[in-house]
C-alpha cells in the first residue's frame, strides 16, 4: 500500500467523482481509476459502488476512509513537528471561526507577540469547522457555541451577553432593557441557520413564544450592525461586537440568560508548533483581559 494510493482514495471518497477527483489531483483519470483499482486489490476488496463516473463509498469504503483519514493526519502532524523543529520557514496559523467580532484584537496581538508567522483564517458554520478539525487542516476553531467530541478539545474561553441592537429613533431605542416577547412583532436581520448565535436566540425566542420574522439572513456578521443603523431590521449582537461609533443603541434582555459562550477548539491529537501554542496563550489571555473590563 502507498501513499499516493491514500491520497487518491481520500479525494475520491470525498467527492464521489473521478472527473472532479482528477481535476483536483491535477492526474488523468485513468491513472486515478487505476491507482484506486489497485488500492482495492491490495485491500481484497471494492470500496466503492460505482455508476459511470460517479463513484459512492459503501460499507467497507467508509471504514478504511476512516483509518486512511487518520493515517495521513499522523503523517501531516509529523510533518509540522519537523518544520517546527527545523524552523527552515516561517509557519502559517490556519485557523476556522464562527464568530469573528473578536478575531482583529485577537490576531493584532498576536503579530506583536510573533509578527513573522502568517495566518489564514476561514469564516466556517459549525459543522464545517469540525471536519476540518478533524481532518487535520486547521489549528484552531474558535466557535460559538462550544461542541463535544470524541476527538477535539474544546476549552470555553468567554461568556458573551447578547443584546439587542436597534436604531436611534426606533420605538424601544429609549429602554435599556426589555422582555423578549416585546419582540415579537419586529423584523429582524441576522446570520443564517447554523450559526451558533442565530441558533441560540432563535430557540430563545420560540420559548418566549414566537418566531423571529428575518427579513436578511446573511453569512457576514459584520454587516448586521450596518443593517441595523439603515433602519432594515433589529438583531440580536454579542457584547463583545458593538459598535460604539454608530448610531445604534444595545438593550438588554430581562427574563432570559441570554449569552452565547465562545470555545477555543482544536484535535486532542494535534501537534502544536510553537506559534501554535502562542496563540493559545493569547486567545485565553484577551478574553480573560475582556472579562474583566467587564467586571
Amino acid at each position: 500500500m502507498e501513499l499516493l494510493q491514500l491520497q487518491y482514495f481520500i479525494t475520491v471518497a470525498r467527492m464521489e467523482h473521478v472527473t472532479e477527483a482528477a481535476r483536483s489531483l491535477h492526474v488523468t483519470q485513468s491513472s486515478l481509476s487505476k491507482t484506486i483499482q489497485r488500492l482495492e486489490e491490495d485491500l481484497g476488496s471494492p470500496l466503492f459502488d460505482r455508476t459511470g463516473r460517479k463513484m459512492r463509498l459503501n460499507a467497507y469504503g467508509h471504514s478504511f476512509l476512516r483509518r486512511a483519514e487518520r493515517a495521513l493526519f499522523e503523517l501531516e502532524q509529523g510533518r509540522q513537528e519537523i518544520k517546527d523543529l527545523t524552523s527552515l520557514e516561517h509557519s502559517t496559523l490556519e485557523l476556522a471561526v464562527t464568530t469573528a467580532s473578536t478575531l482583529p484584537n485577537i490576531l493584532r496581538e498576536f503579530r506583536k507577540k510573533m509578527p513573522n508567522v502568517q495566518f489564514h483564517v476561514q469564516m466556517l458554520n459549525t459543522q464545517e469547522m469540525v471536519t476540518l478539525l478533524q481532518r487535520g487542516e486547521v489549528d484552531f476553531g474558535l466557535s460559538s457555541p462550544p461542541l463535544q467530541s470524541d476527538d477535539i478539545e474544546c476549552q470555553v474561553v468567554y461568556v458573551d451577553p447578547m443584546l439587542i441592537a436597534v436604531p436611534m429613533g426606533h420605538r424601544l431605542a429609549n429602554k435599556k432593557s426589555i422582555s423578549l416577547i416585546e419582540l415579537k412583532d419586529e423584523w429582524f436581520v441576522g446570520v443564517k441557520r447554523g450559526y451558533g448565535a442565530r441558533d441560540l436566540v432563535d430557540a430563545l425566542c420560540e420559548s418566549a413564544g414566537f418566531v423571529p420574522q428575518y427579513v436578511y439572513e446573511g453569512d457576514e456578521p459584520a454587516r448586521l450592525s450596518a443593517l441595523v443603523e439603515a433602519g432594515i431590521g433589529i438583531a440580536f449582537i454579542p457584547s463583545s461586537a458593538r459598535n460604539s461609533k454608530g448610531d445604534i443603541q444595545y438593550i438588554s434582555v430581562e427574563d432570559h440568560e441570554l449569552a452565547r459562550e465562545i470555545a477555543l477548539l482544536s484535535h486532542k491529537n494535534r501537534y502544536f508548533t510553537h506559534a501554535a501554542k502562542e496563540f493559545r496563550e493569547v486567545v485565553i489571555a484577551y478574553f480573560e483581559e475582556l472579562s474583566k473590563e467587564e467586571n
